[in-house]
């Protein structure tokens, strides 16, 4: 009997198995009077990065609607999705039933609402043939974004741009294939004290991640690379669909590079707080398109009139600051002290020398025997 999986809107999926990393202590700001989200300030500085972005874009950039480092997304979005599983199997380490193999085609079953945006085409830094960087919490995410005059996706953005337009559980298709978007490694039993204190010979040892446009069989029908599989990104939790959390302002999407998880383009994850970052968590950066300027708040800091500066305390770091480390970056300048764990976030510097890339010929655990 083939299994039918009806979602409405995103399936919960659980929660990292891992304990979440306690914020850094924060300066105290006070939360703004709500104020419609039309009349919500929004930071000055926002105006000029996203003209820095937009003279940077090649000249075929006015004809995509998107900078040349982004893709556009122009088509329907489906708030429930029907898809029946043919293949499945239970794994024991995330106590989560994992579909191998969906029936084609999806089906949507609620309503479809049209959406047109320009979205990263690989992780964060957004550069072919680099690590996607992790250990950034949510706030420091959206101050990453904002410093190159974008923002974070919604949870929405991100499934579509996986999805494609024929709402496909996987962005190469139907069925699931950890050597195609890397994933199914072993747990390997991270050391929770190591990794909070951003140990980098741990954070190098349990890198299983692979670098960004090294997967050729794993691009969306939009041209999206590396979406699920490999490390979660942060997103955007618009707070209005059933399955979604109204406590944080993210959503975890994708999935990681660890047997049983997700590992698909719909399902999220709503439990961990804004403060938490991991060594599997990376984010990407969407845009609105033909020049428009972004705005690189959230859905509900927009509605609560917060001013962007406020997330920048957050963060622990300005997007001025975070844009003078992008430029170091660049001329291979961006050192940090092993203990500078803020600069190590924004230079990106978080793996010690021993970390090695993911095999990709690697013999993958026969599913149910994990």
């Amino acid at each position: 009997m083939r299994a039918v999986v009806l979602i409405t809107a995103f399936t919960l999926a659980p929660a990292c198995s891992a304990s979440p990393i306690a914020p850094s202590p924060v300066p105290s700001i006070p939360l703004a009077p709500p104020s419609d989200a039309s009349d919500a300030p929004v930071d000055a500085t926002q105006d000029s990065a996203a003209e820095a972005r937009s003279s940077e874009a090649e000249p075929d950039a006015a004809l995509s609607g998107c900078p040349s480092d982004m893709k556009l997304v122009d088509g329907d979005f489906c708030t429930r999705v029907e898809q029946k599983c043919r293949r499945k199997w239970n794994s024991k380490y995330t106590h989560k039933t994992v579909c191998m193999e969906f029936e084609a085609p999806s089906r949507c079953v609620g309503d479809k609402q049209h959406k047109r945006f320009c979205i990263d085409t690989y992780e964060w830094p957004n550069v072919a043939g680099q690590r996607p960087e992790v250990m950034s919490n949510f706030y420091q995410a959206q101050v990453k974004c904002a410093s190159v005059g974008k923002r974070l996706c919604t949870e929405t953005e991100w499934t579509q741009a996986c999805e494609g337009p024929e709402m496909k559980p996987f962005p190469n298709g139907y069925v699931r294939d950890p050597l195609k978007c890397n994933g199914d490694h072993l747990w390997d039993d991270p050391s929770l004290k190591k990794v909070e204190a951003y140990d980098p010979d741990e954070l190098a040892r349990l890198w299983k991640g692979v670098r960004s446009g090294s997967q050729p069989g794993c691009i969306s029908d939009y041209g999206v690379a590396d979406m699920p599989a490999n490390v979660d990104e942060v997103s955007f939790n618009e707070e209005i669909l059933p399955f979604s959390r109204d406590k944080y302002d993210n959503a975890i999407t994708g999935g990681n590079w660890y047997q049983g998880v997700r590992n698909q383009c719909r399902p999220k994850v709503y439990t961990h707080d804004d403060g938490w970052s991991y060594y599997f968590l990376g984010l990407r950066c969407c845009a609105e398109p033909d020049g428009k300027p972004s705005d690189p708040r959230a859905p509900r800091q927009i509605a609560h009139g917060w001013d962007f500066k406020r997330v920048e305390s957050l963060a622990r770091f300005t997007t001025e600051q975070m844009r003078e480390k992008l430029l170091l970056k660049r001329e291979g300048k961006c050192t940090c002290a092993v203990r500078d764990t803020l600069c190590r976030i924004m230079c990106g510097d978080m793996l010690g020398p021993r970390a090695h890339d993911a095999d990709p010929n690697r013999i993958i655990p026969k599913p149910g025997r994990d």
